[in-house]
């Protein structure tokens, strides 16, 4: 659990989350539309869809503005052929830096190569 920190929680976390398998104070953690889009796409059906918003009623969603993209166009840029940096972790990492926040991952190595980047890792296990 997370505690009282305030955190950016990407996919993989929501998605144990979701599956009971991770406790979170959803009061503290920060989600984008990129995260729901992911989510989204995973439901298996209609009802699997309905769940998951009933799930996720009382996390924070960012949006994604143009400054989110501007930076997020930068990190592809200068990390899509050195790092492989795909587009929504571009968007995801490029959140938590304006919004000056960790994120929470269980894949550290898409984001540990950008700078000034938080990492929360250790409360996964």
């Amino acid at each position: 659990m997370l505690g009282s920190k305030k955190v950016f929680v990407d996919t993989c976390v929501v998605i144990e989350f979701l599956k009971e398998n991770l406790e979170l104070n959803k009061s503290n953690c920060y989600i984008s539309h990129i995260v729901l889009m992911e989510l989204y796409i995973g439901a298996k059906n209609k009802q699997d869809l309905r769940e998951i918003k009933v799930k996720l009623q009382g996390f924070k969603l960012l949006e994604t503005n143009q400054e989110v993209i501007d930076l997020s166009t930068q990190i592809i840029e200068h990390f899509s052929l050195s790092h492989n940096a795909k587009i929504q972790d571009a968007i995801i990492a490029s959140t938590c830096l304006i919004h000056k926040l960790p994120i929470a991952t269980y894949n550290i190595k898409d984001f540990k190569y950008i700078p000034n980047l938080e990492i929360v890792g250790n409360f996964l296990h």
